[in-house]
C-alpha cells in the first residue's frame, strides 16, 4: 500500500473553512467528511489536509493545549504548482476568497514562492521549482531572478 499523508488541522468554522478552499481549486473527499472533518485532496491518494473543528481536534490533543494559529506558528504547509502562473493564481484566489498574502513574493530564479494564511491564521505556502536549475550544493547561492 501506498504511504498517506494527513494532515489536521483546527478550524473554527468548518463550512466556511471548506468553501475557501473550493474556491481555489481544491475537493473534499466526501468519504472522510462530515460535521466535524473536511478531507481537503491536495494529491489523490496519497496527500490529504484534513480540517477538523476545534472540538474534535482537541480530542486528539487531551494533554496539550491547542495552538492559536493567530499568534504562533508551528507548521508551514508547503504545496508545489506547476508553473509560476499557478502560483500567482492560487494566492488571487485565496485573497479574494478572504485570506491573505503572508509575505513577499521569493523567487530565486530557479524557484518561485508566495505565501498566504487562511481563515484560521495557517500558513499555506506555493511554490514552483525547476530543479534541475537549482544550484549544485545546499551552500551555493540561489540565483535572484
Amino acid at each position: 500500500m501506498q504511504k498517506q499523508i494527513f494532515v489536521n488541522l483546527p478550524v473554527l468554522d468548518l463550512p466556511r473553512s471548506m468553501e475557501f478552499f473550493k474556491a481555489l481549486g481544491f475537493a473534499f473527499n466526501p468519504q472522510f467528511t462530515n460535521e466535524q472533518a473536511g478531507c481537503l485532496v491536495v494529491e489523490e491518494g496519497s496527500i490529504y489536509v484534513m480540517l477538523v473543528t476545534e472540538p474534535f481536534f482537541k480530542g486528539f490533543i487531551p494533554a496539550h493545549e491547542q495552538a492559536d494559529a493567530g499568534k504562533v506558528k508551528e507548521v508551514l504547509t508547503c504545496i508545489s504548482l506547476e508553473s509560476r502562473a499557478a502560483v500567482d493564481e492560487m494566492l488571487g484566489k485565496a485573497v479574494a476568497a478572504g485570506g491573505r498574502e503572508y509575505r513577499p513574493a521569493d523567487d530565486y530564479g530557479w524557484m518561485y514562492a508566495r505565501s498566504f494564511t487562511d481563515l484560521d491564521s495557517h500558513v499555506w505556502e506555493i511554490m514552483y521549482g525547476d530543479a534541475s536549475q537549482a544550484p549544485a550544493t545546499p551552500d551555493a547561492p540561489a540565483a535572484q531572478a
